[in-house]
């Protein structure tokens, strides 16, 4: 027998013992089931478990090829199959990429939150200006900067934001407009007492310009010229804070100036300026203005201020001098009796004595003076400023005027 045939043999016996061995394993077979009442035999051929065992051979190998396929999708979506290395390095590289993730998401709320920030301080803003109410702190003209745009998940969290900030952009230039009108009528009002505006307001790099609005189609985009937008916007807003200051410190002037009546009914019986003196009848220099009235009658403080006297002093007799700041101060003479101590700071109509005729006096009335930097002026334009003046004072909350102590 040649050595070919004797293998072909050799495969024949062993393709037949394997045979006889898989016929061998599925046999027929017995169940015996118990029903409770009765015993019951079932016999399952070997075919028909052969055919079971494919059936399941086949369902798991196909469960298992799709389970595969699921892996390699999700590895193929993570990237990392492009990446090369053990899978210790895969795992890694998708590690970096979830923390970098998270580092976006956590950049994006920061960005989010310094926005918030600055259109709350910059409506503020805008809100003082163009209602006449304090700004609750003056760090509103130094909102926090904008943070960069660092992701597309930043872009997308700040975009309403971003839309709000071009918004308050054109609010802002007429914000502006109304600030500066507002601040020329009381610069006029103040002149008109003999004071200078100037001298109250000192505003650092003042800025200005005409007034151009933007309409709101021409809001800065996302990306492109936005920082160059942003640049323009903070300047518009610095120039807005410089106009609220003047603004301010001419209206925190005006409550130091006195704008009301010393007594509630305002007559005259003799002038601010030269006059025939009552005692001895020659020319001389009257610094105030008297105002006749019952022993008695109430006298007021007429501008919020500290008492920097209250006592006698020569031909005042009785005298309530009123520090009122920025230079201003009021005289309240021949009272008869003084209701106000040194040093105690008083607000605009409250009491402070009683009318009287102690000192150089020939009878009972109120000698008023106004005098700025030490210098007497004349009253009267002060008792006639009219309801404007009022009305800023009114309207500035939060302000007492006068200095902090005695001067």
């Amino acid at each position: 027998m040649t050595c070919r045939g004797f293998m072909a043999k050799a495969s024949n016996v062993k393709n037949a013992g394997l045979g006889e061995r898989f016929r061998g394993f599925f046999t027929t077979r017995d169940f015996i089931l118990h029903d409770g009442r009765d015993l019951r035999r079932f016999s399952v051929a070997g075919r028909t478990q052969a055919l079971f065992a494919g059936v399941a051979a086949i369902t798991v190998l196909f469960s298992g090829y799709g389970v595969a396929q699921a892996m390699v999708g999700a590895i193929a979506i993570s990237g990392v199959t492009a990446a090369p290395g053990s899978p210790e390095a895969q795992v890694a590289k998708m590690r970096e990429q979830v923390a970098k993730m998270q580092a976006e998401v956590a950049a994006a709320k920061e960005a989010a939150k310094l926005h918030a920030l600055r259109v709350e301080q910059r409506q503020a803003m805008i809100s003082a200006v163009l209602s006449g109410q304090a700004v609750p702190s003056p760090a509103a003209g130094e909102a926090p900067a904008a943070a960069p745009r660092t992701s597309a998940i930043a872009d997308e969290m700040l975009a309403p934001l971003r839309q709000v900030e071009a918004r308050q952009v054109a609010l802002a230039g007429k914000a502006i407009v109304a600030g500066e009108a507002r601040f020329q009528q009381t610069a006029a009002q103040v002149r008109r007492l003999g004071l200078a505006p100037e001298r109250f307001v000192t505003v650092q790099g003042g800025m200005g310009g005409p007034y151009e609005p933007v309409e709101e189609g021409d809001a800065p985009a996302a990306t492109g010229a936005g920082a160059a937008s942003s640049e323009n916007a903070d300047a518009q807003f610095r120039a807005l804070f410089n106009t609220w200051k003047k603004l301010d410190m001419l209206e925190q002037t005006v409550i130091s100036i006195p704008s009301m009546q010393p007594v509630d009914k305002l007559t005259f019986t003799s002038n601010f300026g030269v006059r025939s003196d009552p005692f001895r009848g020659t020319a001389a220099m009257h610094a105030g203005v008297d105002i006749p009235g019952a022993m008695g009658t109430p006298i007021y403080a007429t501008a919020d201020g500290i008492v920097s006297h209250a006592g006698r002093q020569g031909g005042y007799g009785n005298l309530v001098e009123i520090n009122h700041g920025r230079g201003i101060e009021t005289r309240y003479g021949h009272l008869s009796k003084i209701l106000v101590a040194d040093n105690t700071r008083v607000r605009r109509g409250q009491m402070i004595g009683l009318m009287g005729s102690t000192g150089r006096s020939t009878g009972s009335h109120l000698h008023y003076e106004v005098r700025v930097d030490g210098k007497a002026v004349n009253p009267i334009p002060f008792l006639q400023s009219g309801e404007y003046l009022v009305a800023v004072q009114d309207r500035v909350t939060g302000g007492v005027g006068g200095p902090a102590g005695k001067r």
